[in-house]
Formats: C-alpha cells, sequence, structure tokens
C-alpha cells in the first residue's frame, strides 16, 4: 500500500490526496510539519518537501505534479486529464495557474513571518499581483465554462483539483483575502468542488510550526 506524506494545509499535498481518492487507490496518511527537526521528509526527498508519495518499496516520489503524473501513468482508471491533447495541454495550463498562485502566496506567507522591519513591501506586493493576475485568469476560465461539469472537459479532472485546492488554500491561510466577492464564478465553483466527498474528506487545517525559519 502507498503512504502519503503530507502537511494538513498543503495545497500541492491535497491535490494528490484528492486523486488518489478519486481514483479509489488505497494508501495511508502520515501528517507532518516539514519544517521541524522531528521531520521524515529527507528521508524520502532530497528537497526536504512535501508530499512525498511513499511506495511499497519504500522508495520516494515527490513534487506533486510528478507524483501526479506517476498516479495518472500507473493508474489511468478514471482518467484525470482528457483524451485528447488539447484537453491535456488546457488541463496542465489550469495546473500552471494554480500552482503559480500558491508559490506567490507561499513566499507571502513566509515574508509574513519576518519582523515587521525586515519585511519587504516591494516583495509582498510583487506577490500579491501573481495571487490576483492568477484568480483573474482562474475566473475568466470559470466564467467561460459557467455551466460545464468540469473547467476542462467534459468530466471532473485535474484542472478542477488543481483550482479548487488553490482555493481552499486561500480559505484557510488568507480569510482576509475577499476573492469571492471579486470573483462571484469562482466562488461557485469552489462550493461546488468543495462538495464533493473527495474533497470533503481533504479540508485543510492550519499546522503549529514549532521550530523557528525565518
Amino acid at each position: 500500500m502507498y503512504r502519503l506524506i503530507s502537511a494538513t494545509p498543503s495545497p500541492y499535498a491535497r491535490k494528490v490526496r484528492i486523486a488518489l481518492l478519486e481514483k479509489g487507490i488505497p494508501f495511508t496518511l502520515s501528517t507532518e510539519v516539514p519544517w521541524d527537526d522531528n521531520t521524515e521528509t529527507p528521508a524520502y526527498n532530497p528537497l526536504e518537501k512535501l508530499p512525498v508519495l511513499v511506495l511499497p518499496d519504500g522508495r520516494g516520489l515527490y513534487e506533486s505534479r510528478y507524483i501526479l503524473e506517476w498516479i495518472e501513468a500507473k493508474h489511468p482508471d478514471p482518467p484525470l486529464l482528457p483524451p485528447d491533447t488539447d484537453g491535456v495541454l488546457a488541463a496542465r495550463q489550469v495546473e500552471v495557474i494554480a500552482d503559480g498562485i500558491c508559490d506567490a502566496f507561499v513566499l507571502l506567507f513566509w515574508e509574513r513571518h519576518r519582523a515587521e522591519e525586515q519585511r519587504s513591501a516591494a516583495w509582498m506586493a510583487r506577490q500579491m499581483r501573481k495571487v490576483e493576475g492568477g484568480l483573474r485568469a482562474l475566473d475568466a476560465l470559470a466564467v467561460a465554462r459557467a455551466g460545464a461539469d468540469a473547467l476542462v472537459g467534459e468530466r471532473f479532472g485535474l484542472a478542477d483539483i488543481a483550482a479548487g485546492t488553490v482555493l481552499g488554500y486561500l480559505a484557510v491561510r488568507f480569510p482576509e483575502l475577499d476573492w469571492r466577492t471579486r470573483h462571484p464564478a469562482l466562488a461557485g465553483l469552489s462550493a461546488r468542488l468543495e462538495g464533493r466527498p473527495s474533497f470533503r474528506a481533504t479540508v485543510p487545517v492550519p499546522q503549529v510550526i514549532s521550530d523557528r525559519v525565518v
């Protein structure tokens, strides 16, 4: 059986958890704070990042995009990517946008952990521009696909997972960001996705980071 090493608020880990659940793949879940000294993450990922999918032979797969590619290749049914090349590329584009939003927010999150006099206002503003730009791009897609069953293609898949997890992450880590009012199409998409069993089973929650990292 697979074992997923995950951090509870991580949208990257949540993407993998949702994919495993949607495909009906059995796995066990280990929850860690990868910043803490007692983490086992380095034993499976030399880059010391989560998530890590530990295979039955003890090997670790890491970086969420690669893990998702591996899962899709090894467990193709039900598919999380459209059957056509254009559909696959469109889904991957949504994943790039969603991951870009997450990356910017992670940088912003850690900058906010610095002492106030050490923070860079210009750096924080730059990350927020990335976030806002990514949300506008996702919102435009949600508007264009209003009434459809999926953001890309004819059925739920990777694009929905990527978009839904980043929106769920914003709700946990940055509840003060009023993206729902400014992007009602995204708010509707998020509400619909959070109603799926795989999303309900993986609701992100904050973790306490005990070790100082900045």
